[in-house]
């Protein structure tokens, strides 16, 4: 079983700090591409940042410049950056994950529980 548990959120004043980290745990081979999305009320889920397991960066151009995307191998972990918060930040963020898994050699998409991150102006 594979699982992500993401942690980090919280309540913040626009221009405020806040960092996300989500760790990949259970009966894993291989991690790709890991991630996160968000998704507030009313709005469809949507990608924020992703780390590919070649090192390449990719990020929303809402959140470029203020976001950054990190990750630890050895630690099977993501981690969220988010600098200079603005109101419109607020969502809950989801951590994602593309994983072989040991048992069943399936190659599959992962997601976490959510973590509310909440930005008042």
């Amino acid at each position: 079983q594979v699982q992500l548990v993401e942690s980090g959120g919280g309540l913040v004043q626009a221009g405020g700090s806040l960092r996300l980290s989500c760790a990949a745990s259970g009966t894993i081979f291989s991690i790709n591409t890991m991630g996160w999305y968000r998704q507030a009320p009313g709005k469809q889920r949507e990608l924020v940042a992703t780390f590919t397991s070649a090192g390449s960066t990719n990020y929303a151009d809402s959140v470029k410049g203020r976001f950054t995307i990190s990750r630890d191998n050895a630690k099977r972990t993501v981690y969220l950056q988010m600098n200079s918060l603005k109101p419109e930040d607020t969502a809950v963020y989801f951590c994602n994950a593309d994983i072989r898994d040991i048992r069943t050699w399936d190659r599959n998409d992962y997601w976490g529980q959510g973590t509310q991150v909440t930005v008042s102006s």
